[in-house]
């Protein structure tokens, strides 16, 4: 994994440390790869379901309340025309995703998180960002070949 020497930071590094070397070597891969926005919206959807019930379970056994906020993704700009994804065939696009690809993504991701023990609530931070991201782009899809193009990452992303 890039960055920071090459050096996974440890799980004593900060925070913020944490957060940039997972945006940074996921950035590093789905650029290398050009990878499809499909693969990329999948794999954070993922990883966000999974931390939110890891949050919820936690909450669940402290009897806490998590505030509703963080169940919501952010809200995207409008968009002139709603894109017709009911006519988008969900099967056939889904055997068509490099699953080879993905599961590298989902290994960066679940590797950084795991050995530097990032933080639930600041994983699902870099993961809400990247997710306005795909969701973006993905909105203005108005056809199957759309979810493949490469996904365009913002310059000061």
């Amino acid at each position: 994994m890039d960055g920071h020497g090459g050096q996974i930071p440890s799980p004593s590094s900060s925070v913020e440390e944490k957060q940039l070397f997972l945006h940074e070597n996921m950035v590093n891969f789905v650029n290398q790869y050009s990878q499809p926005i499909i693969e990329v919206s999948l794999v954070v959807s993922k990883y966000i379901r999974i931390i939110l019930e890891k949050l919820q379970e936690t909450a669940s056994l402290s009897d806490e309340t998590l505030p509703i906020e963080i169940f919501s993704p952010r809200e995207l700009q409008a968009v002139n025309e709603p894109p017709i994804l009911d006519s988008f065939p969900l099967e056939r696009v889904l055997e068509s995703v490099d699953q080879d690809r993905m599961d590298i993504l989902d290994t960066i991701v679940r590797t950084v998180l795991n050995e530097t023990e990032l933080p639930f609530l600041s994983a699902l931070a870099v993961l809400r960002d990247w997710e306005y991201v795909t969701r973006s782009q993905l909105s203005k899809s108005t056809s199957p070949g759309h979810l493949f193009s490469p996904i365009q990452l913002p310059e000061d992303f």
